[in-house]
């Protein structure tokens, strides 16, 4: 089986994020599964931390073009599966409607994995902005009903991405939220965005008293694979049947990406 991973940072920006991404896949991937890492094209953020650029509905809409050819791409190279890591799920819906072979976002795996982990769940979220977002996301899933809401860790990306050499101040701010979160009667958290994850990881932090830390990127690693596997076993694919999920037709996107002049090569 073969993954490609797309994240929505630009990977050699960030070598200690990359660290951990790759030391991780190499610990959860099951016997047979590759994943290949991908970033988003150098110069996307030159003045901006990602952090910062997704915070925007335009900009976010238009970076998550690079994820919709990216998609393209890996199914044309024979990948498997194909993971959205990051948790806004950026192009996951329009991705499936281009693609036959699986496509997973960090934030539903993580939400479906939170909702089975424990009744009520929240995510801890280190850009305020996204707030509505996962709380639409959320309820687009299905899930509303088990949600206590997206909560501000205060710390932003830049912050946040210190800890993947100090770890102890992002720990700390984390554990605060959630003993709070607690008392409202969550049960379960989910880290936000992949950054975020990555340095609780790192830190080797799984549960906040006894409420459990969902990993976002095992979840999605997980669910990519299982996805994969039904589909092999069984023929299961993504539904062709209303404006959420129909296949523009292929003549009709190749004319689109020449109109656009869209790039066809993706970034490593």
């Amino acid at each position: 089986m073969k993954l490609w991973h797309q994240s929505f940072t630009v990977l050699d920006s960030v070598p200690a994020y990359r660290a951990v991404l790759q030391r991780e896949f190499r610990r959860l991937a099951a016997p047979g599964t590759e994943v290949v890492m991908h970033g988003m094209d150098p110069g996307t953020y030159l003045t901006a931390y990602p952090g910062e650029d997704i915070r925007y509905v335009y900009v976010q809409g238009l970076h998550a073009q690079q994820i919709l050819r990216n998609v393209r791409q890996a199914e044309r190279e024979g990948y498997d599966g194909f993971m959205i890591s990051t948790l806004p799920d950026a192009g996951l819906v329009e991705a499936r409607t281009l693609v036959d072979i699986p496509v997973v976002g960090y934030g539903q795996s993580s939400m479906q994995v939170a909702a089975m982990s424990g009744y009520r769940f929240a995510i801890v979220c280190m850009i305020k902005e996204l707030v509505p977002l996962y709380d639409a996301n959320v309820r687009r899933y299905g899930l509303g009903g088990q949600f206590v809401g997206a909560h501000w860790l205060g710390m932003e990306f830049a912050e946040v991405s210190k800890g993947f050499d100090h770890p102890g101040p992002v720990v700390e701010r984390l554990e605060a939220k959630v003993r709070e979160l607690a008392q409202l009667g969550v049960e379960v958290v989910i880290p936000g965005e992949a950054v975020l994850n990555a340095v609780i990881q790192k830190a080797d932090l799984r549960r906040i008293g006894d409420v459990p830390i969902v990993d976002g990127l095992a979840a999605t690693l997980k669910t990519a694979e299982m996805m994969v596997g039904l589909q092999q076993l069984t023929g299961l694919r993504h539904a062709r049947v209303s404006y959420f999920s129909k296949s523009p037709p292929e003549g009709r996107l190749d004319e689109l990406d020449r109109a656009y002049d869209w790039p066809r090569s993706a970034t490593p």
